[in-house]
């Protein structure tokens, strides 16, 4: 869920691998002009209007039970874009990112 106000850095833990976070960028910032460096675990958004780099480290996998789910602490930051246009990105991002569920 994306919060009301997304300041221009913060931090998440999302529960995917860096192959599954690669695979959705183009699908979840449609708008930018990617540039990604997966060797160094990072990725520069070119937007019309500013820029979004984000930066990704693993983390250890998170258990319940049998049932592991990869993570990675992945930063943001906003760099040229209005509050309301951050939430803007932040969302589609959100929305392009979000797995399946009942």
């Amino acid at each position: 869920m994306t919060p009301s106000f997304v300041p221009e850095k913060f931090e998440r833990i999302m529960g995917c691998t860096p192959v599954d976070l690669l695979s959705w960028l183009p699908g979840a910032l449609p708008a930018a002009e990617l540039t990604i460096d997966a060797g160094h675990a990072n990725c520069t958004a070119l937007l019309p209007d500013g820029v979004l780099k984000m930066q990704w480290k693993l983390l250890p996998d998170a258990r319940i039970a049998l049932l592991t789910i990869p993570r990675l602490s992945v930063s943001f930051e906003y760099t040229g874009l209005a509050d309301e246009r951050r939430y803007a990105v932040q969302k589609r991002f959100d929305l392009g990112t979000q797995r399946g569920g009942g």
